[in-house]
């Protein structure tokens, strides 16, 4: 058996009403879900607002390797020890998606002895918000069909319908489809296609919104087409928002967990970052900074993609100023960094080690111009040697930056207990200095070039004719002055996953651009990355299976 699995099930949960009290949220204010799951009610949200905000931590990664990182595990055991050293720090999580659950990453609760529980249910359904969120996505793009069935009284031209449906799942079938075939009592036939669900901008606005009646106001601003003269049709148009609101109603409720040492943490919302922002909810993250001393969040994949988007779209939507950030890494993975293959990252190599710094410290650097103070979390595993750490700690301290070896998987809060006295050390009596990479001000092709050139190293962009036009579009209609949210491969800062390490000189392709308008940031989609993933050749699903006595297996 997996021993994250055997941990997660050797644990003894507490009753959710005791966690929210560790947070002084009455018993009145949770709707349960179970024993150990709860959403919090708005009534008590909106009670709250006036308080004091605690200092917002941010845990983020180096580019992404095979190797793997513990991103979410560090992320729950700096909460875990947060409250080891007194402070009352709260946890917040993305939910995970079933695509890559059933695809080739598994499980996202953290592992070892940081995790958050009951992982198994937060894994797969838990409270339903995937299912509301795809509901309502889908909902939409019924109306948009059933009303150019019926009557165009909105004059759409059906080749520009470019809201897209959706699901929770690698499915690579479903990306490009014709649909309505069948005859006339179907409809109009026409190209359509699905996106993941933590792709869609219904996500994005779920995660953006910051009460129910900002959301209802999102979803209606939302873009779904254009009419033959190229105005725009939004959702508020076709009378969807009202109804899609409904559905999401209770799902924008944030959801209640524990760490396996009884921490609180919020787990909602569940963006992509390779694909979209890449962040938790803002009403969980803004909730939990009013209850809280300290709140440890964490953003997607590496920090030229999570970082950066937490930083420049979901700081600057929600008024959030962070006050430190934490990247993780591991000797393993900057050794395939440094050029080692898969297979061979079991024997000491400090040299591989130095080589693949340069990834780390790229990252280190460019959270600095956000004005940050860092700490960087090495991740420890059984294989690691003492030299290849102390590598790792002299690359950091040339840069001005301290890197703790962290071993709360095997030790829980106790073995990140260094990490968390780090992170409180530049907490405490200092000035935030944080800042975005860019003022909105700038042109939209401004702002893309600004964060290849200053995130990714790259030497240009390229931004072929007709996509420099559909951006020059969005600015004639009033949406010049938004954040810039980049689609591109998480494995490297190019836009070629087979490029690792810390490349410049490189140009980063823009192959097509889509305006958000609802969530409030246009996406650039760059070289071959997908907005609809499809399953590995052997996909984890394969392994998934129930036991005799109904317990679940392979799933983490």
């Amino acid at each position: 058996m997996n021993p994250d699995l055997e941990i997660a099930r050797a644990a003894v949960l507490k009753p959710i009403a005791d966690i929210a009290a560790r947070l002084n949220i009455p018993g009145d204010a949770l709707e349960p879900y179970g024993r150990h799951k709860a959403k919090v009610g708005f009534d008590f949200i909106n009670s709250v607002q006036d308080r004091t905000d605690g200092a917002l931590v941010l845990v983020t990664g180096i580019s992404p390797t095979p190797a793997g990182e513990g991103k979410t595990t560090t992320t729950v055991g700096l909460g875990d020890a947060l409250n080891r050293i007194g402070k009352l720090a709260t946890i917040c999580l993305r939910e995970p998606s079933l695509g890559p659950s059933f695809g080739m990453k598994g499980g996202a609760a953290g592992g070892g002895h940081a995790q958050v529980v009951p992982m198994d249910q937060i894994n797969l359904h838990f409270t339903g918000d995937f299912h509301a969120i795809t509901s309502a996505n889908n909902l939409l793009a019924a109306m948009i069909d059933n009303h150019v069935y019926w009557s165009n009284s909105l004059g759409i031209d059906p080749r520009r319908i470019s809201w897209r449906r959706c699901l929770d799942m690698n499915d690579r079938a479903l990306r490009s489809i014709v649909g309505s075939l069948g005859g006339v009592a179907n409809g109009f036939p026409r190209e359509d296609g699905f996106d993941i669900t933590v792709a869609s901008e219904v996500m994005a606005v779920f995660c953006l919104s910051k009460d129910m009646a900002d959301l209802q106001t999102r979803l209606g601003k939302m873009i779904i087409g254009q009419r033959r003269d190229g105005t725009n049709v939004t959702a508020a148009d076709i009378k969807a928002d009202g109804a899609m609101s409904v559905l999401l109603r209770d799902a924008l409720a944030p959801n209640l967990v524990q760490t396996l040492e009884g921490s609180p943490a919020f787990v909602h919302g569940g963006p992509f970052a390779n694909i979209a922002h890449g962040c938790n909810s803002v009403m969980a993250t803004r909730l939990a900074l009013k209850l809280s001393d300290v709140v440890v969040t964490e953003a997607g994949f590496g920090a030229d993609l999570g970082a950066e988007k937490f930083m420049d779209i979901k700081c600057r939507s929600a008024g959030l100023t962070p006050s430190c950030a934490v990247i993780v890494a591991t000797v393993r993975a900057l050794k395939m960094h440094g050029g080692v293959a898969r297979n061979a990252l079991g024997p000491e190599n400090v040299e591989a080690v130095k080589r693949g710094l340069a990834n780390l410290a790229r990252h280190v650097e460019n959270l600095g111009k956000f004005g940050l103070p860092v700490v960087v979390a090495v991740n420890h595993f059984t294989s690691d040697t003492d030299a290849e750490f102390a590598a790792i700690k002299e690359g950091m301290a040339a840069l001005g930056v301290e890197a703790i070896s962290c071993r709360h998987w095997a030790d829980g809060s106790a073995g990140a207990e260094p990490l968390a006295r780090a992170v409180m050390s530049r907490i405490e009596g200092r000035k935030t200095e944080f800042k975005p990479l860019y003022p909105l001000e700038l042109k939209l092709a401004d702002k893309i070039r600004t964060i290849a050139k200053e995130i990714y190293r790259a030497s240009d962009v390229s931004i072929p004719d007709a996509v420099g036009r559909r951006l020059k579009a969005f600015e004639d209609a009033g949406f010049g002055n938004v954040p810039i949210c980049i689609a591109k491969t998480q494995y490297s800062f190019t836009s070629d996953p087979t490029v690792m390490g810390a490349p410049t000189g490189h140009v980063l392709p823009v192959r097509e651009v889509r305006l958000s308008a609802g969530a409030g940031f246009v996406v650039a989609v760059c070289g071959d990355i997908m907005t609809m993933p499809g399953l590995p050749r052997v996909p984890a699903a394969e392994a998934i299976h129930l036991r005799e006595d109904g317990e679940i297996e392979g799933l983490f």
